[in-house]
């Protein structure tokens, strides 16, 4: 006689725990407060917005608007407050992985400026709401460029905090040890990032005692997830060689689940922005969809146009202080105060590079007695940190690149960019190789992610590789970007002789 399911001694199956999440870890108490510290300042920013545009539409009388019309704006800005931070929220602007690096945190604040305005517009309108349009202006002119202050100092917190060791994110690289080396070569280059690498995880085939470049090997790829554990990483960062299927990588995700590790891949695709890769799911698998190089648009009209206004703003602003610079190149020893090179331009076009100068009259004769000083004797390049030939005068406008002004003038003339690859010399170029000779396909600047990256400190190699990604890369914003960390790398002197 078959029992009935009540009469069965029912069982649990055996099957895979679910994930628990677990305690937070000191890395993520921390990202929570410094979110909070941002929100927090965020408000203060824009209950001070809100209370300078009220003061001010009333005293300035901008649009001679009614002074009732200013009590209005006074009675709404409690709510204009509220919606401004939960556009903030909606959008983005405090998540972690935009908080701290790169220009998407910018371009968020932004954004959400944008929509709070908007929606203020639209309600004012179909509320027939008589909201100041003083107050309207006020309230952003004074809002936004403070919250952009506002996150500019939060970062250079941060990065300082980072630079001393404090708030680091742990590291594990998995992959093979050559991979290993290029991943933590990169981050131990940018340690503002914050970035610490406590470990290797190399496949089984590639056992060693660590790394090449000395990253200690602390287990297998195919253990990640314990190792992770064990080591109480953060982070675990995947480059080619490290899994054999995307299975794999699944199944550590899966284990890893709960416990606060961030995975991030290093894919082959190197060197490419953010802006050029779009990620299409078709039938399950990922497609990742890389837009064409922009180097076309970097030799075209907004470009150029940034550049004349640029350089022509430069020199009325800069122009008294380039005079003083001429006068002392003068009384030190009477020899010229422009040193005038032939440099190579867009597509191989050869002009006249102007330049302060900051040696001595005979240096071009004299090069032969100082090579034995270059300190990049693998490259193309000429680099010596104590050039003998270098003045007194020149040594301090070399520091703070001084005696690039005079570009100014070839940028106008249209021989050269605010911001691009290096200009190189005819014999440089003579001995590109094919890759190397597309950072011809671009005007030359006189800034780029070069000097913003380490000026003289860098190899030929990275020289070349951060040219490369600027002309395949190449956007307005970036360009901008770079400008404003050129203003922070010149002051800084690092990495200038």
């Amino acid at each position: 006689m078959v029992q009935s399911v009540h009469e069965t001694d029912l069982r649990m199956l055996a099957v895979a725990a679910r994930p628990v999440v677990q305690p937070r870890t000191e890395r993520t108490k921390s990202i929570r407060l410094f979110q909070l510290a941002i929100a927090g300042g965020d408000l203060a920013i824009i209950v001070v917005a809100t209370t300078l545009a009220a003061i001010g539409r009333y005293r300035l009388d901008i649009f001679r608007e009614s002074a009732d019309v200013s009590e209005v704006a006074q009675s709404v800005g409690p709510w204009v407050v509220l919606g401004w931070m939960l556009v903030n929220l909606a959008v983005g602007t405090y998540r972690s992985g935009h908080l701290g690096v790169g220009t998407t945190e910018y371009a968020k604040v932004l954004v959400a400026a944008a929509f709070t305005g908007g929606a203020i517009g639209i309600i004012s309108y179909l509320t027939k709401f008589n909201l100041s349009r003083g107050f309207f202006v006020l309230l952003f002119v004074v809002g936004v460029p403070l919250l952009l202050l506002w996150r500019w100092t939060a970062r250079r917190i941060v990065h300082r905090l980072h630079l001393r060791g404090y708030l680091v994110t742990k590291v594990l690289i998995a992959g093979s040890a050559q991979h290993v080396d290029e991943v933590a070569a990169v981050l131990d280059r940018e340690s503002w990032l914050g970035y610490r690498i406590i470990g290797a995880l190399l496949p089984p085939s590639d056992v060693l005692g660590a790394t090449p470049r000395g990253v200690p090997v602390v287990g297998l790829s195919t253990e990640t997830a314990l190792a992770t554990r064990e080591n109480a990483a953060d982070l675990v960062v995947f480059t080619e060689g490290a899994l054999k299927s995307s299975t794999d990588f699944r199944r550590i995700a899966w284990d890893l689940e709960g416990h606060h590790v961030q995975m991030a891949v290093v894919p082959s695709l190197s060197d490419i922005s953010s802006g050029r890769v779009m990620m299409r799911p078709v039938g399950g698998l990922p497609l990742v969809h890389i837009e064409p190089p922009q180097s076309l648009g970097a030799s075209r009209g907004l470009k150029r146009a940034f550049d004349a206004i640029g350089a022509a703003l430069g020199l009325v602003i800069l122009g008294p202080f380039m005079l003083a610079v001429a006068v002392a190149i003068r009384l030190q020893d009477g020899g010229p105060i422009l040193f005038r090179q032939i440099r190579v331009g867009r597509d191989g076009q050869l002009f006249e590079c102007l330049k302060f100068r900051s040696m001595v009259v005979d240096a071009e004769a004299r090069l032969s007695a100082v090579t034995h000083l270059n300190q990049n004797a693998d490259g193309v390049l000429f680099k010596a940190q104590q050039d003998p030939r270098i003045t007194r005068v020149g040594r301090f406008i070399r520091r703070y690149s001084i005696d690039e002004l005079p570009q100014l003038i070839n940028v106008i003339g249209g021989d050269m960019s605010l911001v691009g690859p290096r200009p190189a010399l005819p014999a440089e170029v003579r001995r590109y190789s094919a890759d190397v000779q597309r950072r011809l396909h671009v005007r030359p600047g006189m800034t780029g992610l070069w000097q913003v990256s380490g000026r003289s400190d860098l190899s030929w190699d990275d020289t070349v590789r951060l040219d490369l990604y600027y002309v395949d890369n190449w956007s307005i914003v970036q360009d901008l970007s770079i400008v404003m960390k050129t203003v922070r790398a010149v002051f800084s002197s690092a990495g200038a002789y």
